[in-house]
């Protein structure tokens, strides 16, 4: 279950999306499907890596990885694309959603400190963005089977 802190003081947290660990990886644009989220504190300059354990996900990593971040008391999240699902946690949460970063995790998080984000009113990524297509049903197959290899 998601929740909201109530104790009026809230402390701002901001989330990057990312390939790697630390503020030196690379911003991933994908919100449900990075490999990471890197939580910056502005306040005590402290950093942790989360891996993204639902990255590989068959279905709803953008609601499962929502509520990762909106347990975690994220104020601001930079990313690149968020679809309905996980947009609605955030609307509902307040949390401002900003895209456009670029570079690295720490040059995002100056990005967003001048002003240079823009922050989304409503998703701007169709649900199940970031997945990769595999062989088989429908993603690239031959076409092959229930013939009678005649």
């Amino acid at each position: 279950m998601v929740t909201k802190e109530t104790d009026g003081a809230k402390r701002m947290k901001i989330c990057v999306t990312a390939n790697g660990e630390g503020l030196d990886s690379e911003v991933d644009p994908r919100f449900g499907r990075c490999s990471y989220f890197i939580f910056y504190d502005p306040e005590t300059r402290s950093v942790e890596s989360i891996s993204n354990a639902n990255a590989a996900a068959s279905g709803g990593a953008g609601i499962k990885a929502a509520e990762v971040i909106a347990n975690a008391g994220i104020s601001v999240l930079l990313t690149g694309g968020v679809g309905p699902n996980a947009f609605s946690i955030f609307a509902e949460l307040g949390i401002d959603v900003q895209v456009g970063a670029k570079g690295t995790v720490l040059e995002a998080i100056r990005q967003y400190e001048a002003g240079e984000l823009q922050s989304i009113s409503s998703p701007n990524s169709a649900p199940g963005f970031g997945m990769k297509k595999g062989k088989g049903m429908n993603g690239g197959g031959m076409g092959r089977g229930m013939g009678r290899g005649m």
